[in-house]
């Protein structure tokens, strides 16, 4: 028996619902998925060791500065057009290298850069001239047994 105009208008309603309602189940999985991969701290997340890192950068003018902050991935924080002198401490995860790279502009000069970790100097570096360049960087181990990581 041949379907009435309502039947099939029906028909198209039912599958129209049932596609938009898989839609909706697939966005929340795929929520749930990118959502695994979010690095912010959360309840009942245990908290990723960390030291304390002081990145310090001298000189006269400004320089694109790059660095190694909390990010558990491994991204670099990049500030652009820095006015020198410029110092930061950061928490850096025990196991990503503490960096700190530095990028004079057009009109050259020169600047250092210089590392400390748990308070303690370890590397200096310096740039010199147009688009001069300069890496600090060093191995972050845990604490010493009788100290907790900062």
């Amino acid at each position: 028996m041949p379907k009435t105009e309502t039947e099939s208008g029906r028909d198209w309603r039912s599958l129209t619902l049932a596609g938009v309602l898989v839609a909706a189940c697939g966005g929340l999985v795929l929520y749930g998925v990118l959502d695994t991969f979010d690095t912010e701290e959360k309840p009942g997340r245990p908290p990723v060791p960390a030291a304390a890192v002081t990145y310090e950068v001298t000189g006269e003018g400004t320089a694109d500065i790059a660095y190694q902050g909390r990010s558990e991935a491994g991204t670099a924080t990049v500030d652009r057009a820095v006015a020198l002198p410029w110092k930061k401490t950061v928490e850096v995860p025990l196991g990503r290298p503490p960096l700190v790279s530095i990028t004079l502009g057009g009109h050259g000069g020169r600047a250092s850069c210089s590392l400390a970790v748990r308070g303690k100097h370890v590397q200096t570096a310096s740039a010199y001239g147009r688009f001069g360049r300069a890496t600090c960087q060093a191995e972050l181990a845990p604490a010493s047994p009788g100290r907790a990581a900062e």
